[in-house]
């Protein structure tokens, strides 16, 4: 193979200063030479999944889909809100993976990881992340789990990672990802 191995980046917050869109921007700095990251911005207009809108749906999501399905991977980057993923995080994956039958997700391999002031950082958020790819089909990374917790210590004012420990699991999932993508298209 040797193309380069394409993975979208999807970070699950909106906000300007996230250290989860931050991570996601260092994670396409720590790709393998022999893989690239897209980062697709999240519309935090993007109106709620609706089953009677899914024959027909908003002009975003035609695009998202394209994207992940010209994508070889994925990679999630997400907080944790109330002990699980964001609310628009999930909304686009609901609309992505319908109607039944065009789950755009269906095969993919995927890594996640996450960050947060906290010191499980977005553990929860994870592991139920990880329940829903199960319906969708993703084969996960399993290791390393990334968990940026304490971020408020790891990245300077210009949300630039500087903790070196984190990079370095960063770059071993990554690694992770473009391994487990060569094996799944054979």
């Amino acid at each position: 193979m040797n193309d380069k191995i394409k993975i979208l980046g999807i970070a699950g917050s909106v906000r300007k200063e996230s250290f989860n869109r931050s991570a996601l921007k260092e994670a396409s700095k720590l790709v393998p030479e022999n893989a690239e990251i897209e980062i697709y911005e999240l519309d935090e207009n993007l109106p709620g999944f609706n089953q009677d809108k899914e024959q027909n749906p908003p002009a975003s999501i035609v695009e998202f889909k394209k994207k992940i399905k010209e994508a070889d991977a994925i990679l999630f980057v997400t907080p944790e809100y109330n002990y699980s993923v964001p609310g628009l995080l999930k909304n686009y994956i609901d609309w992505a993976s319908r109607p039944y039958g065009d789950n755009a997700f269906n095969g993919k391999p995927a890594a996640i990881m996450g960050a947060s002031i906290g010191n499980i950082a977005s553990a929860r958020a994870q592991y139920h992340l990880r329940q829903m790819f199960v319906f969708l089909d993703i084969t996960a990374v399993n290791q390393p789990e990334v968990m940026i917790g304490m971020a408020q210590d790891k990245f300077d004012n210009q949300g630039n990672l500087t903790d070196n420990d984190t990079k370095g699991f960063i770059s071993k999932l990554l690694v992770n990802l473009v391994k487990l993508t060569k094996t799944l298209k054979g």
